[in-house]
C-alpha cells in the first residue's frame, strides 16, 4: 500500500468563512478523529492531499504542527459538485498493527466469452478488514471466458494475505448479461430508408 507524508496545522477558527479562507490559501480543512480522543481540526495542503487521495485507502503520516506525527486513513471527502475540488476531508486515526474496515475497489480483468455480452458491476467495492498499515488499494478479479448468466460472488474473490471479507459472502459482485438483440431496430431503419428511396 501507499504511504504519504503530509504537513498539517491545527485549526482554531471554524465556520464557513474560516473554511473559505483556508481554501483560498490552497489548504483543505479536515478533521482527525478516532480511538475515543477529541477530534483535531486540521488544515492540510490541498494539492498534496488531492494527489494522495488518488490512491484508495492511502496511509497518511501527518506531521501535525505542535503535536508530532499521527497515522490516518481517509474516511470521507466532500467535493465541490461543479468544480470537483476538495472542500473537506474526514480522517480516521489509526495505529500500526491495528485492524480497520475499509471499502476496496473491485477491478475486473480479462475478456468475456465472445458474443457481445456485457459485464455489470453490481458492487464497485468490497468491504474488508485488514491491518491499517497494509490496506489493499484494490482487488482484481478475472472474468476471462465468462458467458452470459455467469456471476462472481464476494466469496469467490481471492483476497490478499491478512485481508478478510466483511461484505456478505453470497453478495453478487459481478454478473455477465446477455447482449440485447438490436436487429429489429436496424431492420426498421433499413425499411424507412428503402421507402425514402422509392418516394
Amino acid at each position: 500500500m501507499s504511504e504519504v507524508k503530509l504537513a498539517a496545522a491545527v485549526r482554531t477558527e471554524f465556520g464557513k468563512g474560516a473554511a473559505r479562507k483556508i481554501r483560498r490559501d490552497g489548504q483543505v480543512p479536515g478533521v482527525l478523529y478516532g480511538h475515543g480522543s477529541d477530534p483535531i481540526h486540521l488544515s492540510l495542503p490541498g494539492h498534496e492531499l488531492q494527489l494522495a487521495l488518488r490512491t484508495p485507502n492511502v496511509l497518511l503520516t501527518l506531521d501535525i504542527d505542535g503535536k508530532g506525527q499521527e497515522l490516518a486513513i481517509p474516511k470521507s471527502t466532500q467535493r465541490d459538485p461543479l468544480k470537483g475540488f476538495l472542500e473537506h476531508v474526514d480522517l480516521l486515526l489509526v495505529k500500526r498493527g491495528e485492524k480497520v474496515t475499509v471499502e476496496v475497489p473491485v477491478v475486473a480483468e480479462g475478456e468475456l466469452k465472445a458474443g457481445g455480452n456485457l459485464l455489470e458491476h453490481v458492487l464497485n467495492t468490497l468491504s474488508v478488514e485488514a491491518e491499517a498499515t497494509h490496506l489493499p488499494e484494490a482487488v482484481t478479479v478475472s472474468v476471462e471466458g465468462l458467458e452470459a448468466g455467469s456471476s462472481i460472488l464476494a466469496q469467490d474473490i481471492v483476497l490478499p494475505k491478512g485481508v478478510t471479507l466483511v461484505t456478505e459472502a453470497d453478495a453478487v459482485v459481478l454478473q455477465v448479461l446477455a447482449a440485447q438483440a438490436e436487429e429489429p431496430a436496424a431492420e426498421a431503419a433499413e425499411g424507412e430508408a428503402a421507402e425514402g428511396a422509392e418516394a
